[in-house]
């Protein structure tokens, strides 16, 4: 049978994941961040680009400082992951520890559920900027993702799941 809590548990399978998941974002955000940078520098002087870079790539149609705001917005898109990994990696190494019902994992899921809506608006916001500055000529289209935010819900929901568990155990420990 296989074991959800507890070392060499499926817990202890997915922190492992998470674990290899959230090096590798920092990899990939630390070179996203020295490519906005980099972007960002040279809208102030595009002449600083070879001919042949330029001729070949088409993140910069609408000119680096839209390039720069784009690249931005995804950064900012990868922060809020970083944020969400990172926490789940704590939630699965108190279930791994045996210990699912630790208080701090109520705390952790709300946060979750904060920075996936925070996720969501970034989105929002980045398209409007996009769109109403970057490229007013371009077709607008805005969808709402239901997924996203029923999943916030859900998360809302759990947290409050495990805020009664850490309190029935609690009380349970005070129970002689």
């Amino acid at each position: 049978m296989i074991r959800a809590l507890g070392p060499g548990s499926v817990s202890s399978f997915l922190k492992v994941i998470l674990d290899v998941f959230y090096v590798v974002l920092w990899i990939f955000g630390a070179v996203f961040a020295a490519v906005v940078l980099g972007l960002l520098l040279i809208s102030f002087d595009p002449q600083l680009l070879p001919a042949q870079i330029v001729g070949h790539t088409n993140i910069l149609d609408d000119g680096p400082l839209a390039a720069t705001v784009r690249l931005a917005g995804y950064e900012l898109s990868l922060i809020c992951v970083l944020v969400i990994v990172q926490r789940l990696r704590r939630i699965f190494g108190a279930m791994t520890a045996g210990d699912p019902f630790h208080p701090d994992n109520v705390r952790r899921l709300r946060v979750i559920a904060l920075v996936l809506a925070l996720l969501e608006i970034n989105d929002y916001a980045f398209g409007a900027i996009d769109h109403f500055v970057l490229s007013p000529h371009a077709h607008a289209s805005f969808s709402l993702n239901l997924t996203a935010w029923f999943a916030v819900l859900v998360i809302v929901v759990l947290a409050e799941v495990f805020r009664e568990g850490a309190r029935l155990r609690r009380d349970a420990e005070l129970t002689i």
